[in-house]
């Protein structure tokens, strides 16, 4: 990507019987200044868009840059589909394709043909059920690329993390250990500057337990390895708040003390942020070689077809890519 050139944006339609391609389509239909490259199946794409009464131009993707992009014109990567679609339904005869969407984005950010990977939601259980173990999309790219990541929910507000993502309760503790919570942190703090710009990050930490532990008495995890991790990395130069109790780490006067939230596990913080901007949540993977973002919410199989859904989050994702992506394209 040069200045005079468009972002370059592979943008994945997920599951193909949800909303990932209706919103795929209403994308396309936007101004948004991206060259967006649909990874999806072409004919799917023009059955979701006139679902939506939207009429693209949809063209074959050539691999060229280019500086503008009309409202209304996507290109295509076609990812033929395994099976027909009937919205609503996942197919498990289409957990390869969906599998080669992502494939296909991936290598592609790792070659430079594209500058970053907008994601639309996928149907785990479908994929789990056509022969493939799939947790989702942060570990399916880790994987690919050999990285290690964390996940970030981003709003225009409040951006946290997670130490652990799609694990059961049962098996949190256990695994929070000091390494991953070092190694966790490293990768956010280098985020935090090499992508969102921030020269000196400063990260909360929540404590594992209710109210931090209070003193030992709920649990002895924070005075036996979260504080003195913490205290070695500040020793480094490292900004960062905590152990905090969950329940008054996201109060307004403790939100202007930080840059981001490292929760412990998936459900710890994430109703927080979703519930005051579901909408405008973006989920953006740190630690890969490429930009990821994607949309906060799943694949909505009971408005799949209708032409009905939602396209705020896709809209929020894109642009975060598209700010992303121009942040790390210029000298």
């Amino acid at each position: 990507m040069t200045t005079t050139t468009l972002p370059r944006l592979a943008v994945t339609a997920g599951e193909p019987a949800g909303v990932g391609p209706e919103l795929l389509a209403r994308l396309a239909a936007t101004e948004l200044p991206a060259d967006l490259v649909a990874i999806t199946d072409r004919d799917l794409l023009r059955r979701a868009a006139i679902l939506c009464g939207l009429d693209l131009d949809i063209i074959d993707d050539d691999g060229t840059r280019i500086a503008s992009r009309p409202a209304g014109r996507v290109r295509v990567h076609h990812v033929p589909l395994g099976a027909d679609v009937h919205f609503g339904r996942p197919d498990p005869r289409n957990a390869q394709h969906v599998l080669d969407l992502l494939r296909v984005a991936a290598d592609g950010c790792m070659t430079g043909d594209f500058d970053a990977v907008v994601t639309g939601p996928v149907q785990k259980s479908s994929i789990n059920e056509g022969g493939v173990a799939f947790s989702g999309h942060t570990e399916f790219f880790a994987e690919r690329t050999g990285a290690e990541v964390v996940m970030m929910l981003a709003s225009p507000e409040l951006r946290v993390t997670l130490a652990t993502t799609h694990l059961p309760l049962s098996a949190v503790p256990a695994a929070v250990t000091p390494a991953l919570i070092e190694r966790t942190l490293r990768i956010v703090a280098g985020a935090l500057t090499s992508l969102f710009g921030l020269a000196h990050p400063r990260i909360a930490v929540l404590g594992l337990n209710p109210h931090a532990g209070e003193g030992g008495h709920m649990g002895r995890e924070e005075i036996d390895s979260i504080i003195p991790l913490l205290e070695r990395l500040r020793g480094e130069g490292m900004d960062l708040i905590g152990p905090l109790p969950a329940d008054t780490a996201f109060v307004p006067a403790m939100r202007e003390r930080y840059d981001a939230v490292l929760a412990m596990y998936h459900d710890q913080a994430l109703p927080v942020l979703k519930s005051e901007a579901f909408d405008r949540t973006v989920n953006v993977t740190l630690g890969l070689p490429f930009i990821r973002t994607s949309v906060d919410h799943g694949t909505a199989l009971d408005l799949a077809g209708t032409g009905q859904a939602d396209p705020a989050s896709l809209f929020a994702a894109t642009r975060l890519a598209i700010d992303l992506a121009r942040h790390r394209g210029h000298p």
